[in-house]
């Protein structure tokens, strides 16, 4: 078998940017590094690639090692590889973006990596070159949940239309209209009337729908507009 002349030492990480929703608020799930170099700062959940993975199983297994999850909504974002990124060695990043449900997490998982929800606006300074592939991250999800209802992957499986809103009022920071929200979002047919109430929150008596998911998985990759253009973040 013929194999291609090694000219240096280049490693490949991947790193994963893990969104969560709390009913209020954006959230990240981070590390707090136990390990040189950075020791004791904040950082994204990564590893390197093992030889016998493609980038989806890495980015899979890592996810999974650190929330307990499988079967969730993962996305590769984009490549980083500057030069010295990372001061131990030179080093490229595949980094993905996952969204879950913060309820459904391995709780045990997370503690036992030193890893903590955090809010949005309260992030801290982190490692290399990460507060970059977050903003990156936070732009994408802000593009892409205009488009098409990824939204529905941070919520329970039953919810209420002020539920949903309130998620996209924290995905963009801003208030939305409630009446054309909800206009828009039931004219879509991804809602299935529950046929119960919710009465245990501040939305009490608000309609529990669910999705169906056999519409939204047919038509993901329809053009549905949930947001107006203006909020719209364009791609790089």
């Amino acid at each position: 078998m013929y194999t291609y002349p090694l000219s240096s030492r280049i490693l490949l990480a991947i790193d994963c940017i893990i969104f969560g929703f709390d009913g209020k608020d954006i959230k990240l799930l981070l590390i707090k590094r136990n390990f040189e170099p950075e020791k004791g700062n904040w950082s994204l959940m990564g590893g390197f690639l093992k030889e016998e993975e493609d980038l989806e199983a890495g980015a899979g297994r890592i996810l999974h090692d650190l929330t307990g999850l499988t079967n969730i909504y993962v996305e590769q974002l984009e490549v980083f590889g500057k030069i010295n990124r990372d001061p131990a060695e030179r080093t490229v990043s595949v980094v993905f973006f996952a969204l879950i449900q913060i309820d459904e997490h391995d709780a045990e998982a997370v503690k036992s990596h030193n890893a903590s929800w955090i809010s949005l606006d309260k992030r801290p300074q982190l490692i290399f070159d990460h507060n970059q592939m977050v903003d990156r991250a936070i732009e994408h999800l802000r593009y892409k949940a205009a488009l098409h209802p990824i939204g529905f992957e941070l919520l329970p499986e039953n919810f209420t239309i002020p539920q949903l809103q309130k998620l996209y009022e924290a995905i963009y920071n801003t208030p939305l209209d409630r009446r054309n929200f909800s206009r828009k979002l039931l004219s879509t047919g991804l809602l299935i009337d529950t046929g119960f109430k919710n009465n245990n929150s501040a939305t009490k008596k608000a309609t529990l729908y669910r999705l169906d998911t056999i519409r939204y998985k047919e038509k993901f990759h329809a053009f549905w507009n949930f947001m107006p253009d203006a909020m719209k973040t364009p791609q790089s």
